[in-house]
Order: structure tokens, then sequence, then C-alpha cells
């Protein structure tokens, strides 16, 4: 028997394309299973599964075009209930399932549904190398500050101080900024949303589906039950917005303050009344160099909820892990003058350092 690796070379480098019929109009009732949906009540994860369900057929994405993976967690639920292929991999290890998968099947586009303790603690090494190999899928990380499925010990987003069952003289841990560990990462696509802002949700998850290579998603959800009003922070005061929305070619604005470029202290906050409009910050996602969009992530007020840039903050063009390997096997196979036979596999998987014990 021969191994077929026709598949493979046929789409080595392509673009993603879905394989639906001409005739068919895909609609959200297409990506609803039959399971009943079990998260709390209030939850911000019902609006990410809305949101996903509702734009995905937009795209021409068909169910059976599609994989959803997820590890463990409340988020880690997604795969069944949405009625496409999907699978568990064990705590934090869904990174490394979605890679093989993408490798091996360029025919499907592969999402990974993550939280933040799924994805940034046992699993932030599986994370950040499928980000900095740039593999073809979308991560989406569920961030609550907290770990619900196992009933409320602080995540590696907690901030300090946080009285939790496991901290409860308060967290002395340091929390991860997921944004700033993507972009340390190299990820090609990185960006953060609200699950209580539908139309910006929806969005960026579409962006992130066109996008070719990894994509990161930072989703800032409400856990109600273990850590109830986490971002009560982020609502707009009587002083202004607190929100900083990013879009490309836009000055940095939000609400009486906006973003500029400051010689002693890289980007700083500042009223825009006090600044000449030209010299208000334009946001470029598609800047090579990360330096922007990493202090964007740091931006003052950024951890305590006073100012918080949302929207994609990278978002450039390298070539992806899977294509790559793809081309590889397609040069090989050129090279050879034909397909592999299971002898010559197990000649190469031999090689020459063998040894015959007795």
């Amino acid at each position: 028997m021969t191994t077929d690796y026709s598949d493979l070379t046929e789409l080595a480098g392509t673009a993603f394309v879905p394989r639906v019929h001409s005739d068919r109009v895909l609609t959200k009732k297409e990506f609803v299973s039959d399971q009943e949906v079990r998260w709390c009540p209030g939850c911000g994860d019902y609006a990410i599964l809305a949101a996903f369900q509702q734009f995905v057929p937009e795209l021409g994405i068909a169910p059976e075009n599609m994989v959803v993976v997820s590890g463990i967690g409340c988020s880690s639920r997604f795969p069944y209930y949405v009625d496409s292929y999907g699978m568990h991999a064990i705590h934090g290890r869904a990174p490394s399932l979605a890679t093989g998968i993408a490798t091996s099947r360029p025919d499907l586009s592969v999402w990974i549904m993550t939280g933040d303790g799924d994805a940034l603690a046992i699993g932030g090494n599986h994370l950040i190398h499928a980000l900095r190999r740039n593999v073809n899928l979308n991560i989406v990380m569920f961030n609550n500050e907290i770990y619900g499925l196992t009933k409320g010990q602080y995540s590696p987003t907690s901030p300090a101080g946080l009285v939790t069952k496991s901290t409860p003289f308060g967290s002395v841990d340091h929390p991860f900024n997921p944004i700033r560990l993507a972009l340390g990462s190299d990820a090609t696509f990185v960006a953060r949303t609200i699950a209580s802002d539908r139309q910006h949700l929806t969005a960026t998850l579409r962006q992130a589906a066109l996008h070719r290579g990894a994509s990161f998603v930072e989703v800032l959800q409400n856990c109600v039950i273990f850590n109830d009003g986490a971002f009560d922070g982020l609502k707009d005061t009587t002083d202004g917005a607190r929100i900083l929305r990013m879009e490309a070619g836009q000055p940095l604005i939000a609400g009486e303050r906006c973003v500029v470029r400051d010689p002693l202290h890289g980007l700083t906050v500042v009223p825009t009344s006090a600044v000449d409009e030209s010299k208000i910050l334009k946001h470029d996602p598609k800047a090579h160099n990360p330096g922007i969009a990493f202090a964007l992530a740091s931006i003052e007020g950024a951890d305590n909820r006073d100012f918080l840039p949302i929207g994609v903050f990278r978002e450039i063009v390298r070539p992806a892990y899977d294509d790559e390997v793809r081309e590889q096997i397609r040069t090989y196979v050129d090279a050879a003058g034909g397909l592999p036979t299971d002898q010559d596999i197990a000649s190469l998987l031999a090689g020459r350092n063998t040894w015959t014990v007795s």
C-alpha cells in the first residue's frame, strides 16, 4: 500500500477556499447543534457562540469544512454547540492537535476555542509556538480572568490582589497581558474585543477568519458566578470614554482623550483638546515592526481599565507553517519522481544510525 499525498500537494500554498455547493445557501441554523447550551445564565460565552454562528455562514464556510478544537474549561464546551467537526484536547493542548489538522487538511477552516486558564497556564507553551509558527488556524481566547469550570480559582490573567478560592488573602501573582504575549510570540494577527459588544465582536472574528496564518483574538468575557463585574471599569464615565476603538488609518481617540508619541515616555494618553490634531497617532496594524502595537497594549491605564484599546493590534503577512510543510512535500515528490512507497518511508525513518540488539 502506498501513501497518497495528492491532496497535500494540490493545495500546498493556496488560500483556504470553502467547498460549498453553488446551489446551497448557508444559514446560522446549520451551525447550531442539537446539544443543550449549558453555560450559567448571563455568561458572556453565549454572545460569542451566537456571533460565531451568525457570521460563519456569511463567509461561505460549510459545517463540513470546519473543525473546532478546544481544551478544558467553560469555553471548551464550544465544539458541542457548533454543528461541525470538533474535538477536545487534553488541558492546554488544543494548539498541538489543531496544528496537525491544519497541516494535513488545508481544505478545512480550523478554530481553537480556549480560555485564559487553558491557553495561558498549562497551554502557554503550545499557544506561543502555534503563533510563532504562524499556522493557518484561528485562536479565540475567552478571558474572564478566573477559572470558571473548576469553580473560581485565580488564573494567569487575574489581577493582583484578587481574592479567590485559591488565593484567600489575595493573589500575589503578576498577571499576563495576553496581547503582549501574542505580540511577543511574533503573531501575525492579534486583536482584542468584548463579548458585550456584538457588532465589534463579530467584525473582529470575521477579520481573523479572513487572515492567512495564525490569528489570536482575546475576548473579554464576564463570569457572572466567580468573577462578576471584572470589566465594569470599562464603562464610560462622566470624564469620557474608557475604551479606545482602534481602526486602521484613523486617529487614536477615545472621547476626550487621545494617544500621542512622547519622545521621553513613548505612547502617552493626553486630553485631545491639549494637542494639535496632527500630533495624534494614527493606527497602523500593518506595520511589520510590532513595537507600536506592543506599546498600545501597554498604554497608560490598560491594567486598571481606565483606557483600554480594542480592535486589531497587528495584521501582517508572513509565510504560514503548514503551507511551507506542504510545499516541502510537493518538492520532495517532484524530486523523487513520484509518490513515495511505504518501503521508501520505512528506509527514511530508519536512516543510517541503527543498532541491532541481540
